[in-house]
């Protein structure tokens, strides 16, 4: 199956999968919750710890369909103000051979309207089967990025799990200057503002980019500790080109993703997790597609792991697989719950 499906556009398979989705066409996951590997992090219960990240589902229309794969969260969007078509076709490239992605896709989706539909009842849902979260970001062609994220998070939060801050995405140009630390003390600030005057605590979160300088990562983690933020997600995708990569699609424009960023994502979190000192929640991603990797990222600092990548090359079957890995390899350390790993090899 996967040949032929790899045979076709990407972004046409990617929406064959999600009407797969919408008809239940895949396997529900129904194995019993291992405790061992369930978590609560801002007193929100995590089922599991692996959950889907931002770029799968930008418009909240297959979440719940996910939760049924195994996820123990599902992040949806980025999604922005006003809809969006994104950047020109094509847009998203396989590195096979480097089991990596390559997109540029340029934050394409229906808009805050039409999402905030898809999720309006979730936050009064009996017997949720997961943790629902919403990435927020800007317009490209907006004349003011902190009263897009201000109004993502305005119209979103109240059925929201958790809400991140993306800044981080390479295919809108700008977005990533908001990573300096003047321009995200102050979007973080805003977005607290807006929080804060809510009738829910919703945790937010920021996204940060893996191409960062030691003094960029040293502001960001001394925003992050200063503001208060609630958590932060290492990392989004890389604009850099390892010389290792064999593919005919490397020289691609856009951010690239999967295993070729497990290396520089993982030793990201690390600093991250010694540089805000352990204090805040990280939720790491870059690279993930078994149950050791997913491992290493938990002993490098993160509570929570992601995926995207490995679920294309993979299929659903991933999701299983890892928290079975992962559930073992916990064990097999002498751990009984997960916490107990987290950044224990921050420092190596």
């Amino acid at each position: 199956m996967r040949p032929l499906l790899f045979s076709l556009d990407a972004e046409l398979v990617h929406s064959l999968g999600m009407v797969a989705l919408k008809l239940g066409l895949f396997p529900v996951n129904s194995k019993p919750v291992d405790p061992c590997i369930s978590s609560k992090v801002w007193g929100l219960d995590f089922p599991r710890p692996l959950g889907m990240a931002a770029g799968f589902d930008k418009n909240a229309e297959v979440f719940e369909k996910l939760f049924d794969l195994g996820f123990g969260f599902v992040e949806t969007g980025t999604v922005t103000p006003q809809p969006q078509f994104g950047n020109n076709k094509p847009r998203i490239f396989r590195l096979e051979q480097d089991l990596g992605i390559i997109n540029r896709l340029g934050f394409n989706n229906r808009g805050i309207v039409a999402f905030a539909k898809k999720i309006s009842n979730w936050s009064n849902k009996a017997n949720k089967a997961g943790v629902l979260g919403v990435n927020i970001g800007t317009n490209k062609d907006t004349k003011n990025r902190i009263s897009d994220f201000v109004r993502g998070a305005t119209e979103l939060l109240e059925n929201a799990d958790y809400m991140v801050v993306n800044v981080s995405s390479p295919n809108t140009p700008g977005l990533r200057d908001m990573q300096s630390e003047k321009e995200l003390k102050r979007l973080i600030l805003a977005v607290m503002d807006v929080r804060d005057k809510g009738k829910k605590f919703t945790p937010l979160l920021i996204k940060i980019a893996p191409d960062l300088s030691h003094s960029d990562k040293k502001q960001i983690s001394d925003v992050a500790l200063d503001t208060g933020i609630d958590g932060i997600i290492v990392s989004n995708t890389t604009i850099k080109r390892s010389g290792k990569l064999t593919s005919k699609n490397k020289t691609e424009i856009g951010g690239l993703s999967g295993e070729p960023l497990f290396l520089e994502s993982t030793k990201l979190l690390k600093e991250i997790f010694c540089l805000t000192q352990g204090k805040i929640p990280l939720i790491g991603v870059g690279g993930i597609s078994n149950g050791e990797q997913a491992y290493s990222k938990i002993k490098a600092g993160a509570s929570l792991i992601q995926i995207y990548s490995a679920f294309i090359y993979n299929g659903p079957s991933v999701v299983a697989n890892i928290c079975n890995e992962l559930s073992q390899l916990i064990k097999d350390d002498g751990f009984t719950d997960i916490t107990e790993a987290i950044g224990i090899e921050a420092t190596k």
